[in-house]
């Protein structure tokens, strides 16, 4: 029972001082709203900072995992590009042909899918509708087991009829939306450049990419022989996808590739490849320290805002204090232990905080519905920011409140109980 005492006496505690600080913050309405305001638009500039920094980073890392985990480009020019790409080195190498992904497919033992890929532009018809320049990729079969998408409506294309050459094609959810406007595609003839081309399935929108023109919405996709014959594979940038297996690293299938081309393109051994072995990991392994840079620099900025709404909060509590000191010294005339008025103190000056933080992060929460639903953004307001917003305001509450706090709990009773406020 003697155990138990402290810790009810604690409770008691708490639970008049939070009566105290609720009393004096609903006596003084002006005086909380201004202080609510400023710990409002602090917490709503950091947490708003680091809710688009993470939203970006989710978009990203998203766009490159549905480019496929683990998955190697063979391609005429490796990524990258600064002042120093030596582009003429690589501007008469040979594009990617059929021959290279069947020398793969043949040789290699570490790899689960290869897919020979062609991009290019070409005006689609339907009746009276049309777009003039539509993204249309030609592909070979393995494109679904290294590619993630999801179908919304009719199907993918098979095996069949990427190898036939089929006249059929699926689409992307915008290019459905826009060249067929509301009828079902499914089953519908367009035209492709003026080539007939039936729409057997129509993709799931992904929404906008966040590393480029990977998004599906608003690509047609067509079996590689069907493309072959309406432009000339050689001059439209053909690459080479590869995905490792479950249990390869990247490194080794790169390092197994790199030897099957080379012999491939009867490469001597001092001389350099004369092709591109690009990794989507390699980006991934990026973000993280251009991330971190990014969180520092935008949390910087971001602080100072918080810093207005801090001193804002202390100034309030010093007038609050000064207002109250009668009643501090009669508390202690009554046998108040300092302890008892710092703690109610910190706890007004917490609860200002608190509640102003709260009410940022109602407002961030409003403003990522409304960019989500208004872009084609998604925007999201996560539990680990809204801990870290409702944490910042609690901080700031108690580091504003401290000083102020110290002051009233240090006042001589028979002072503060002759002082006129």
């Amino acid at each position: 029972m003697k155990a138990i005492r402290p810790l009810i006496i604690l409770i008691k505690l708490a639970r008049e001082s939070m009566q105290f600080a609720y009393q004096s913050v609903m006596a003084n309405k002006l005086r909380t709203f201004l202080s609510l305001f400023g710990i409002t638009i602090g917490i709503f500039a950091i947490i708003s900072v680091f809710t688009m920094i993470d939203s970006l980073e989710k978009n990203i890392r998203d766009s490159l995992q549905a480019l496929g985990k683990k998955v190697v480009y063979v391609q005429k020019w490796p990524w990258g590009g600064n002042q120093e790409y030596p582009w003429w080195k690589y501007l008469n190498r040979p594009e990617p042909n059929l021959s290279d992904l069947e020398e793969i497919r043949r040789k290699s033992i570490l790899t689960e899918a290869a897919c020979f890929n062609v991009a290019f532009s070409k005006q689609l018809k339907f009746e009276g509708n049309n777009i003039p320049d539509a993204s249309v990729y030609g592909i070979s079969n393995d494109f679904d087991r290294i590619r993630s998408f999801d179908i919304s409506q009719g199907r993918f294309l098979s095996l069949f009829e990427i190898n036939s050459g089929r006249p059929f094609a699926v689409i992307g959810s915008d290019i459905s939306k826009d060249l067929f406007q509301g009828i079902n595609p499914i089953g519908k003839t367009m035209k492709i450049g003026g080539q007939k081309v039936t729409v057997i399935g129509v993709f799931a929108k992904e929404g906008k990419s966040a590393v480029g023109e990977n998004s599906l919405d608003n690509m047609v996709i067509i079996p590689l022989n069907l493309a072959k014959t309406m432009v000339d594979l050689r001059n439209s940038g053909p690459w080479i996808m590869v995905k490792a297996k479950d249990d390869t690293s990247v490194e080794d299938l790169i390092d197994e590739l790199r030897g099957i081309l080379r012999a491939q393109h009867r490469l001597k051994p001092l001389e350099e490849d004369d092709f591109a072995l690009n990794q989507i990991d390699m980006l991934k392994d990026s973000l993280d320290s251009i991330f971190a840079s990014i969180n520092f620099a935008g949390g910087f900025i971001a602080f100072f805002s918080i810093i207005v709404g801090g001193f804002g909060i202390a100034n309030i509590m010093f007038v609050s204090v000064k207002e109250r000191t009668s009643q501090i010294g009669i508390q202690k005339a009554l046998g108040a232990k300092r302890y008892f008025i710092l703690i109610q103190f910190l706890y007004e000056a917490v609860l200002l905080a608190v509640t102003g933080g709260a009410i940022g992060l109602l407002l961030i929460f409003a403003g990522t519905l409304a960019v989500s639903y208004g872009l084609d953004f998604k925007i999201s307001l996560t539990l680990a920011n809204i801990l870290r917003g409702l944490l910042i305001s609690a901080i700031i509450g108690i580091a504003s409140g401290f000083f102020p706090a110290w002051i009233a709990s240090r006042l001589s009773p028979v002072e503060a109980i002759n002082t006129k406020a």
